[in-house]
């Protein structure tokens, strides 16, 4: 045992002592953190405006702020952005976070000084719990990568932006410093082809023992490193024996990166977000991530088959159960309040609170980490006829993550009222369209991770057909404008 990772052992002990303390009492910990997010902001304009001066209880809280999504924020965002202080939360923020809009295009995530710890501590603790529990050290000795997005930042009235990955590079600890990769040269490459390139022949030759990153983009860089290698990757690189992971689902990944790497290797999900870092898988063993509650972060849930009603029930942590899918609302440390950000969850366990991501309060496709929603393929569609011919009957969009041969790709059903002249052309610019509306698509595109939309006709009355087979035809039944499988359009392909 060397030495770094004896005191790996030590300090993960300290980590794992630490966290106990919270979730054996998460109730008075979040209890503990809405105090303090009252206290803090009272004298913002937010808080001015919602009264947080006569704000005692939770039930205070829910009767003065309402339920907001980031469009409902938008006005307060906006004068943060604008250079105003004591806004959302007390000075100016460190960062902006810059991710994909809705109706507004790029949204602008506060961090502040007293957020941005968070990011950084729990993707720490969660490598840490893993020591704890298992006892494996060794990795620290080796390479880590973390594949992440440029951490060349912009500047807007004075606050540095750019994406959450980039931004958390300038805050690697300095004892990791000589085992991080890429290097900072190679990590600023914005064209992500040319970049996973790079990567490939920086590390094919190190000692990589730990390797994170959205399953979609690191299975490019396994792809490309088999290529090189000509043997798995698990033959590369011998002592790689934990891969991190979060944004997707890496179940429909599982199998292809077990048939790359040659076997099995351990794993540890994450749950982080421009908004907050939500969670970590803190065991091996057990089913679910560990809900980060002392993290700055006051949550509450509504359940999702109540969420669209008139005045939904907010519940708080101690009234929660198992199995039930609920909307997350946030208010944290960095300004957001009463914020739904999309996210569905389900609790694996109350003892200590664990979560899965359960999907999203509207439909979408995230298959690569896009998270495309409705709006987004409406308006691309929309964008993609103007000054044409085209009549559209009806649609829907699935991800194709396996075909048989090329790039995977997102397919349009389309049933045409009156179908396009040039096919190619139509194809194109519905394409170009979907880059404009979602930046993470965009990526995706350009970095060769996904290849241009394909196009499936629909037969006449296709869609009615299917609607009839499963017993919705009529009625306020809808067809789902996107998903994140195949099952849809598997029943369509039949009718």
């Amino acid at each position: 045992m060397s030495l770094k990772s004896f005191f790996a052992k030590i300090f993960a002990q300290k980590i794992y002592r630490k966290t106990q303390l919270w979730a054996t009492n998460p109730i008075a910990t979040q209890q503990r953190v809405f105090e303090d997010l009252i206290r803090e902001a009272r004298n913002t304009q937010f808080g001015l405006d919602h009264h947080f001066d006569q704000i005692k209880t939770v039930e205070d809280f829910a009767k003065n702020v309402p339920v907001r999504d980031y469009e409902g924020l938008k006005s307060y965002v906006d004068k943060v952005v604008k250079g105003e202080e004591n806004v959302l939360w007390k000075d100016k923020p460190l960062y902006f976070a810059k991710t994909s809009g809705t109706t507004s295009g790029a949204k602008y995530i506060p961090l502040t000084k007293e957020s941005m710890p968070f990011h950084i501590e729990a993707a720490r603790n969660a490598i840490l719990h893993y020591i704890h529990e298992t006892g494996n050290a060794d990795f620290v000795d080796g390479k880590m990568i973390f594949l992440q997005g440029s951490p060349i930042l912009e500047e807007k009235n004075g606050v540095k932006l750019g994406r959450l990955s980039g931004i958390v590079a300038h805050f690697v600890p300095k004892y990791l410093q000589k085992n991080r990769m890429p290097s900072w040269e190679t990590n600023c490459i914005e064209d992500w082809e040319t970049k996973v390139n790079a990567i490939v022949e920086e590390t094919f030759n190190e000692n990589m023992t730990v390797i994170s990153g959205i399953p979609s983009w690191v299975q490019m860089y396994f792809e490309k490193l088999q290529q090189k290698g000509g043997k798995p990757v698990g033959e590369i690189f011998k002592n790689f024996n934990l891969f991190i992971y979060g944004g997707v689902n890496y179940e429909p990944y599982r199998a292809k990166f077990e048939n790359l790497i040659g076997r099995k290797v351990d794993s540890i999900e994450l749950f982080p977000a421009s908004e907050g870092f939500f969670a970590y898988q803190d065991s091996q063993k057990e089913k679910g991530m560990l809900l980060l509650l002392n993290s700055g972060i006051f949550y509450e849930f509504i359940k999702s088959d109540e969420f669209y009603t008139e005045n939904p029930k907010r519940y708080t942590i101690g009234q929660v159960e198992l199995g039930v899918n609920y909307v997350l609302i946030l208010s944290t440390n960095a300004g957001l309040w009463g914020y739904n950000i999309g996210d569905t969850v389900q609790f694996t366990s109350l003892k200590p609170y664990r979560v899965i991501v359960s999907g999203r309060i509207k439909h979408y496709i995230s298959a690569f980490g896009e998270h495309v929603i409705g709006k987004e393929v409406e308006s691309a569609l929309q964008e993609a006829i103007i000054g044409t011919d085209i009549r559209i009957n009806e649609f829907t969009v699935a991800p194709q993550i396996t075909p048989n041969e090329g790039l995977p790709y997102h397919e349009w059903f389309i049933e045409f009222e009156n179908e396009p002249e040039n096919w190619d052309a139509f194809a194109e610019a519905l394409d170009n369209a979907m880059r404009k509306q979602n930046i993470y698509y965009d990526d995706l595109i350009v970095g060769n991770v996904l290849r241009k939309v394909v196009i499936t006709k629909v037969a006449k009355n296709g869609f009615q057909d299917y609607m009839k087979s499963i017993g919705k035809l009529g009625g306020q039944n809808k067809i789902p404008r996107l998903s994140n499988d195949r099952k849809i359009v598997d029943l369509l392909r039949r009718v």
